[in-house]
């Protein structure tokens, strides 16, 4: 099958503008699939495949986790590592604007607003990770110090298998 073009997005405008190697994976977007429906399709690990996760702490104050696809976040564990209260998923639509991506292809990269980022830190021992492009049903492939240099994600030990 012949890679599928994907028109550009704020993420990859800023992965381009940075200057910022990545591969492109397109596949068809499922509701609901998340990253074990991405990973099944393009032949991945779903330990791999990071999910941007927006959440907001006690004041209502944005920050972003990006978490293995195979793992969930345990908020506790994040809170007490961010110095805050309490840390709690946003809202869909609040997740949307706060970043400017729908729901299902929201991508650390070319977010609205700054907000801090938090990153699992055996993402950071990956060799290669795949994170949504801005788009639901594209991923790009990245090596993971781009988290680091790129985003100055913080890196956390707060994942828990699903």
């Amino acid at each position: 099958m012949a890679p599928r073009h994907v028109s550009e997005t704020p993420a990859t405008a800023m992965l381009r503008a940075r200057g910022i190697d990545f591969s492109e994976h397109a596949y068809d977007y499922v509701e609901h699939g998340g990253t074990a429906e991405s990973a099944r399709q393009l032949g991945l690990e779903e330990h791999a495949v990071v999910k941007t996760l927006v959440m907001q702490d006690e004041t209502g104050k944005p920050l972003i986790v990006l978490m293995h696809g195979d793992c969930k976040v345990s908020t506790k564990n994040l809170a007490r590592q961010a110095a805050r209260k309490t840390i709690t998923p946003c809202e869909p639509a609040v997740a949307q604007r706060h970043t400017g991506f729908q729901v299902g292809g929201t991508s650390p990269f070319g977010v609205r607003k700054p907000m801090p980022v938090y990153v699992e830190a055996t993402v950071l021992e990956l060799p290669r990770l795949y994170i949504n492009g801005g788009r639901r049903g594209y991923l790009v492939g990245i090596a993971p110090q781009v988290l680091i240099d790129l985003l100055k994600a913080t890196a956390v030990n707060c994942a828990l298998l699903e």
